[in-house]
């Protein structure tokens, strides 16, 4: 742990966003993020815990993210950042400047000032300054979930027709989160098919949600949730990237999302190979508004060493589903209850060391009835469930090459975040929140979509 300098000047940082259970602040000048824990704000007066649990549970996010995530997804890939202490008087000062500039749906919960604990991480956002006029342009995209369940381990066939993404969508529109349903839909973004996936960004770029934003020189141009999405606005905000000349509006969208699709896809090995899926596994989400003429043609497969290979190999450590997992679950519940010194020994908790991933990988394919076999499938889920719920950010960065006449080009690099491990007690709230939104879809979607190219049946009678 490293302890920040007490000169510290709260009027160099500025709000930068904020997810569920953390604030980030950006500094005006350095390529670099603090990010502070948040809690409830009936819990204002009084912190949830001390100071020394507030460092432990920030170094076991940097735990997590070295020791599981970065071998799983690729070192390459992620940034795990370093935990700081901060001067108490400089996060209180900050707390306050940062609060009107909160959206008012995130202020049911206040910044930590009690602890001081933070992690510092390079700024995704905002590259350090390369050799060129324009900023680098950043696109975070959340991909969730990109494979539908077994139909071993669920109750209800549409889990297996229906991503659960899809399903979510539906039943948050229908309690009033968001206003428009959005036509994104992973298992097209994750498909490998350049076609769907072309379709699935177009679709996250129209309504974008939490799951879409665009940053040029660490500013949201794109994606923010309080400014409606403008398609026009965000063409002349990439028009210095894209082209020199006036290009038409779609060309240059079209070329965009090229670059993006391409990124997603990228790999150093030579001759890659596709994602291992399960054999009886479904590739294709009934509520996707791609066509089947779409579908059937080319489908490549995912290559497995792109960032959305990686995300995908670790999602599919849920091979049970959230209705498999749920009774190992409650076997672990029960043996920690008559025997609460085992936590330790099981690392429920962590600590998150090569240990704990070695018994995340050597787990069984069959129920032994052992407690060390559901805490391993538990553990496999949590994980799994961290890169439903990871963030991808493409940074694209504008050169000029000379050998093509002066015309704009591109390079990429790509990143994985949001890499936090869920919490033990996460899974019985996973099990009630699926119960809802597959009800909710059942009893409210409308019926199935008549395909844009109906199949036909050629009869030949005799004469």
């Amino acid at each position: 742990m490293e302890e920040e300098d007490h000169r510290m000047d709260e009027t160099e940082w500025s709000y930068h966003g904020e997810g569920n259970k953390s604030l980030v602040v950006a500094h005006g000048q350095m390529s670099r993020v603090l990010r502070l824990l948040k809690y409830s704000s009936e819990d204002a007066e009084n912190a949830p815990q001390n100071p020394e649990e507030t460092f432990r549970q920030m170094d076991n996010i940097v735990d997590f993210s070295n020791n599981v995530m970065g071998p799983l997804l690729g070192d390459k890939f992620v940034h795990s950042g370093e935990v700081v202490k901060l001067p108490l008087e400089f996060v209180r000062q900050l707390s306050i400047k940062v609060q009107h500039q909160r959206p008012a749906w995130r202020c049911d919960k206040v910044m930590d000032i009690y602890s001081g604990a933070a992690l510092c991480l390079p700024n995704l956002t905002a590259p350090p300054c390369l050799q060129t006029h324009t900023p680098p342009l950043c696109i975070e995209i959340k991909p969730k979930c990109g494979f539908l369940p077994s139909p071993e381990h669920v109750s209800k066939d549409i889990k297996t027709k229906v991503c659960r993404y899809c399903m979510h969508q539906h039943y948050k529109v229908a309690n009033g989160k968001w206003k428009r349903k959005s036509l994104y839909c992973p298992l097209d973004l994750f498909s490998g098919n350049k076609q769907r996936m072309y379709f699935a960004i177009k679709h996250l770029i129209e309504e974008p949600q939490n799951n879409f934003k665009i940053f040029k020189g660490g500013q949201c141009i794109h994606g923010d949730r309080e400014e409606l999405p403008s398609l026009n606005s965000l063409v002349q905000k990439l028009r210095p990237y894209f082209t020199c000349g006036t290009g038409r509006n779609m060309t240059l969208l079209h070329d965009f999302i090229q670059v993006l699709v391409d990124s997603l896809l990228s790999s150093d090995e030579e001759g890659n190979e596709g994602v291992e899926r399960r054999r009886e596994e479904r590739t294709v989400c009934e509520a996707s508004l791609c066509s089947k003429e779409l579908i059937r043609t080319g489908s490549q497969p995912l290559p497995r060493d792109s960032v959305l290979g990686r995300i995908l190999q670790v999602q599919l450590l849920d091979s049970l589903d959230i209705e498999g997992v749920f009774p190992l679950y409650r076997r672990v519940e029960q043996h920690l209850h008559h025997f609460p010194q085992e936590r330790g020994r099981l690392q429920v908790d962590g600590p998150y060391d090569k240990a704990f991933l070695e018994k995340l990988q050597k787990c069984p394919a069959e129920d032994d009835g052992s407690i060390e076999y559901a805490v391993a499938k538990v553990q496999q889920y949590r994980v799994a469930m961290t890169a439903k719920d990871c963030s991808i950010m493409v940074t694209l960065v504008p050169r000029r090459d000379e050998e093509d006449g002066g015309d704009r080009a591109v390079s990429s690099s790509v990143s994985i975040l949001d890499l936090d491990p869920k919490p033990q007690d996460g899974v019985r709230r996973q099990q009630r929140l699926d119960h809802r939104v597959v009800s909710s879809y059942l009893r409210d979607a409308p019926g199935p979509r008549p395909p844009r190219f109906p199949e036909c049946t050629l009869l030949i009678h005799p004469v």
